[in-house]
């Protein structure tokens, strides 16, 4: 479910990735609202791996912003 983050990815596939973790994250907190969730802690790796892929996705674009300036 979490994976490793990988480096050199392009921008439509950070977006989508973003998108997919954060509907995940909308179902973990479901489920841990209704009791289902047994393992918590998937919730903040969760928001982590979201952090993560944003702040790759912003230094991307600042290395594209230099690449085209």
């Amino acid at each position: 479910m979490i994976k490793k983050i990988e480096k050199n990815k392009d921008l439509s596939k950070i977006k989508e990735e973003i998108l997919n973790l954060k509907k995940s994250l909308i179902n973990f907190n479901f489920q841990k609202s209704t009791g289902q969730l047994e393992k918590t802690a998937i919730i903040r790796k969760t928001r982590r791996n979201i952090a993560q892929l944003k702040t790759q996705y912003k230094q991307v674009l600042i290395k594209q912003g230099a690449k085209n300036a």
